[in-house]
């Protein structure tokens, strides 16, 4: 591919979606001054936004892009990266973290409590999913950047990368549900 004809890159920093800090400053700010409210509400805002944009990834996007061709997905590709590397672990680490904290805070921990497993089903879907994000999602997204960024990236390799962080999301979306199904329980 010949750069000459694409406008100049945009540099990462203007790319990453900063905004995403906001929530786990909020979570933050809602720890130090111990508001259940706060908290819960950063916890829901951001479990809700992590499902809603795998299940969007994985179910959605990912049918549309096997029928672009290859041009078509690298500039998908190449335009969505930048905005999920901040994007997902902000809202994936605050939402596991903050339902952590409510989860203590309300004594679901505490083996002695009659919903003590639902705690280990959950801690244990969200280990698995963190896993998945920051060991998987989060560096072939970063591999997909950095190919971007050569004078000649290799569309195929982009598409191959990008194929498996879908498939991942999709994986995420599911594991998502399954924890949805397991914080109703909390309520019944």
């Amino acid at each position: 591919m010949n750069r000459s004809t694409h406008a100049p890159a945009v540099p990462l920093s203007r790319q990453i979606t900063w905004w995403a800090l906001a929530f786990p400053l909020v979570m933050l700010f809602a720890l130090a001054t111990h508001n259940v409210y706060l908290l819960n509400w950063i916890h829901v805002l951001a479990g809700a936004l992590w499902t809603g944009a795998d299940l969007f990834m994985g179910f959605i996007l990912g049918p549309v892009m096997r029928r672009l061709d290859m041009q078509a997905r690298t500039a998908v590709i190449a335009w969505l990266v930048p905005r999920t590397l901040l994007y997902f672990p902000m809202v994936s680490l605050t939402a596991g973290t903050a339902g952590w904290f409510l989860a203590t805070w309300f004594g679901f921990t505490s083996p002695d409590n009659p919903d003590f497993y639902l705690v280990v089903l959950s801690v244990t879907l969200v280990a698995i999913m963190t896993v998945m994000g920051l060991a998987f999602l989060l560096p072939n997204s970063l591999r997909i950047w950095f190919e971007l960024q050569k004078p000649n990236p290799d569309r195929e390799r982009i598409v191959h990368i990008n194929r498996i962080n879908i498939w991942l999301a999709g994986a995420q979306g599911v594991l998502q549900m399954a924890i949805i199904l397991v914080m109703a329980a909390y309520v019944v």
